[in-house]
């Protein structure tokens, strides 16, 4: 579960477009390379590092 989000206002508000919220449940499906693939509301996402290393979960 994303507990906090440590991101511009812009970045959150492209984010939640997304389904990446607080509180919002994730499934980490890939760890590879320069991304990490999740699972968030039933659609698979391709986070780069930057963003990735922003949301912090629990």
């Amino acid at each position: 579960m994303i507990t906090r989000i440590a991101t511009d206002p812009k970045e959150t508000s492209r984010l939640a477009a997304l389904g990446i919220t607080v509180e919002a449940k994730v499934t980490v499906l890939s760890s590879s390379g320069g991304a990490v693939v999740v699972l968030v509301k039933g659609s698979r996402l391709a986070l780069d590092r930057e963003p990735e290393s922003r949301i912090f979960v629990a």
